[in-house]
C-alpha cells in the first residue's frame, strides 16, 4: 500500500512563515495580559495628566452633506497634540537601529497597522482637498471667540525646514519658545493670501501695531508646507524671488517644510485641508491658544487681537515674577512637578 505524505496547510489560509508568527505574536500578548492585569481591577492611582485628549479629526471634520448643509462652528475645544514639542522629532527621517528595524519587520501587529494605513490611504481620493473647497470655500472651523485656557491648551508639533536665511534644516520649536507667535501655513499662492486675511498689514493694521508696539515679544512665523517632489522643485527656483519680497529680518522665520507632518498631527492640529491657508496663535510654552482656517470672517480679526493683547499681558506678568527663563517652553508644569515629586 502506497503511503501519500500529504502536505501540511494551516486552516487560516497563510503561510507557515507567517502562521508560526502569529502563533508567537499571541503567546507574547497572552503573556503580556497575564503580567499586566487589567488596569480597571487595579488599586492603584491614576497618572496625572497636564492636558486632556488631544481633539481628534472626527471633531471637526464632517460629511460632504452636513457641511453642505449646516453653517460652520467655533472651536469649542482645544486642538494639539498632548505632549510638549521637542527639537529633532517629526524630521521624517528613519533613525532606528538595524536591529531595531529588524525586530519591527517581524511584528505582525505593526504589519496590521501599517496595512490599515496604506489602506486608508489609496482609499482617499487625490482631488479630495480640491473638492471640499467648494464646501464654505474651503474653510474647515470658525475660530473661538475667545482664546483656551494655559492649563488646557494641548502643544503645537515641531517641525523640520530649511529658512531662507540658512540651506540647512532647522526646527521650529527653539523659535517658538519665549516668544508668542503666529504661525502661518500655507501650501500655494491661494492659501497665502487666506492666511493674509488674519494677519496682515492691509486686512488687519491693529494686529501689525500690537506686533511693533510689543518690542519683539509677538512674531509672525511662516511655514510653507510643500509634500510633492515636482511642487518642492518649483519652489527652489523660486526662493529667490521669496527671499526678495520678505523682509530680510523674517528670513529666519520662514520655513520650508519637505516632509514629517503626518496624517496624525494633521488631524491633531486642525489642519484638514492641504490647500487651505491656516493661522495658529502659539504661546511661550508652544502651545495652541487660538486657532483659524480659510478666509477671515467678521470678528475673527479682533478675536485674533484680544487673544494676542491677553498673551503679552501674561508674558509680562511671568517676566516679572521671574517665571520667564530660557527653560520655558519645554513642558514643565506644575503636574511634571507632581509627579517627580510623587516618584
Amino acid at each position: 500500500m502506497l503511503l501519500i505524505r500529504r502536505r501540511w496547510r494551516p486552516t487560516n489560509g497563510l503561510c507557515l512563515f507567517c502562521h508560526t508568527r502569529k502563533l508567537n505574536t499571541a503567546s507574547t500578548t497572552a503573556s503580556t495580559k497575564e503580567k499586566n492585569p487589567d488596569p480597571s481591577t487595579s488599586t492603584t492611582l491614576p497618572a496625572l495628566t497636564s492636558t486632556p485628549p488631544s481633539t481628534p479629526a472626527h471633531l471637526i471634520r464632517r460629511d460632504r452633506k452636513d457641511r453642505k448643509a449646516k453653517e460652520l462652528q467655533p472651536l469649542n475645544r482645544p486642538i494639539g497634540l498632548p505632549h510638549p514639542p521637542q527639537p529633532g522629532e517629526n524630521s521624517g527621517i528613519d533613525t532606528r537601529r538595524w536591529r531595531q528595524r529588524w525586530h519591527d519587520f517581524l511584528n505582525y501587529d505593526q504589519h496590521l497597522a501599517r496595512r490599515k494605513m496604506l489602506a486608508d490611504r489609496i482609499s482617499t481620493p487625490y482631488f479630495r482637498d480640491w473638492t471640499d473647497l467648494q464646501y464654505h470655500k474651503g474653510k474647515t472651523f470658525l475660530s473661538p471667540p475667545k482664546i483656551f485656557r494655559g492649563d488646557r491648551a494641548l502643544y503645537f508639533p515641531n517641525l523640520r525646514g530649511r529658512t531662507l536665511a540658512q540651506r540647512s534644516e532647522t526646527d521650529t520649536t527653539p523659535i517658538f519658545r519665549n516668544k508668542i507667535s503666529i504661525v502661518r501655513i500655507f501650501s500655494g499662492t491661494w492659501a497665502i493670501r487666506q492666511c493674509a486675511s488674519f494677519a496682515s498689514v492691509e486686512h488687519n493694521p491693529i494686529l501689525e501695531d500690537v506686533i511693533r508696539k510689543s518690542e519683539g515679544v509677538v512674531q509672525k512665523v511662516d511655514i510653507n508646507v510643500e509634500e510633492e517632489v515636482m511642487r518642492s522643485w518649483l519652489l527652489k527656483l523660486f526662493l529667490p524671488y521669496v527671499r526678495r519680497k520678505t523682509a530680510k529680518e523674517n528670513h529666519g522665520r520662514y520655513f520650508v517644510v519637505r516632509r514629517g507632518l503626518t496624517d496624525e498631527i494633521t488631524d491633531a492640529i486642525g489642519l484638514l485641508n492641504a490647500k487651505v491657508g491656516y493661522v495658529y496663535l502659539l504661546d511661550a510654552d508652544c502651545k495652541i491658544r487660538w486657532a483659524g482656517s480659510g478666509v477671515a470672517q467678521e470678528g475673527e480679526r479682533e478675536g485674533l487681537v484680544r487673544g494676542v493683547r491677553r498673551l503679552v499681558e501674561d508674558w509680562k506678568k511671568r517676566k516679572e515674577g521671574g517665571e520667564v527663563s530660557s527653560t520655558s517652553g519645554t513642558g514643565i508644569d506644575a503636574v511634571t512637578v507632581l509627579r517627580a515629586a510623587a516618584g
